[in-house]
C-alpha cells in the first residue's frame, strides 16, 4: 500500500565462526525464531504468525547456514548460502561489512528477497500490489572475538 513497514525479530541464535584473515575457513549459521516477528502492535503481531505469513505453527524457525565466505575488499565479504523461511529453501548471497573494535567483531549487510519465492504472505496477501514482494533483510551481529 507504499506505506513501508519495519519489523524485528527479537529471538535468535548465531554461530559464527570468522577470523578476517581467513575469511575462506569462516561459517556462520543463525536460526530465527519466527514467532519473534514484532510490527510493534500485538494485532500485527498475531497475524504475522498465521498461516497465510510465518504459519510459526508449522514452521516455527528460519534459518541461514553458509556455504562460502569470500573476501569482496576491505572490510567487505560476501557470504553465500541456504535461506530457509516456511520451509522454502533459497541460495543467497550476502554482503557482509565486518569491523573489528576491541574484543568484538560486528557483522553488518542486508539481503533483498522475493517474500513470495518463500510463501510469505499467501492467501489474500499473495497480491504484490498490496504488499510488495520485495522485503529488506537487515542484520546487525555483534560477537565477542575468540
Amino acid at each position: 500500500m507504499n506505506v513501508p513497514v519495519e519489523g524485528k525479530f527479537k529471538k535468535f541464535t548465531a554461530q559464527l565462526d570468522f577470523d578476517p584473515a581467513k575469511p575462506t575457513a569462516g561459517s556462520a549459521n543463525l536460526s530465527i525464531d519466527a514467532g519473534s516477528y514484532d510490527l510493534g502492535d500485538e494485532s500485527y503481531n498475531k497475524q504475522a504468525t498465521d498461516k497465510d505469513w510465518f504459519d510459526t505453527a508449522h514452521f516455527p524457525t528460519a534459518t541461514f547456514v553458509s556455504t562460502a565466505i569470500a573476501p569482496a575488499g576491505g572490510t567487505k565479504f560476501n557470504v553465500s548460502g541456504k535461506l530457509t523461511i516456511k520451509g522454502k529453501s533459497q541460495n543467497v548471497t550476502v554482503p557482509v561489512t565486518v569491523t573489528s573494535q576491541g574484543a568484538t567483531q560486528t557483522f553488518d549487510g542486508s539481503l533483498p528477497i522475493k517474500r513470495t519465492q518463500f510463501d510469505v504472505g499467501s492467501g489474500e496477501w499473495k497480491d504484490t500490489s498490496v504488499v510488495a514482494d520485495e522485503v529488506v533483510i537487515k542484520f546487525h551481529l555483534v560477537a565477542t572475538k575468540k
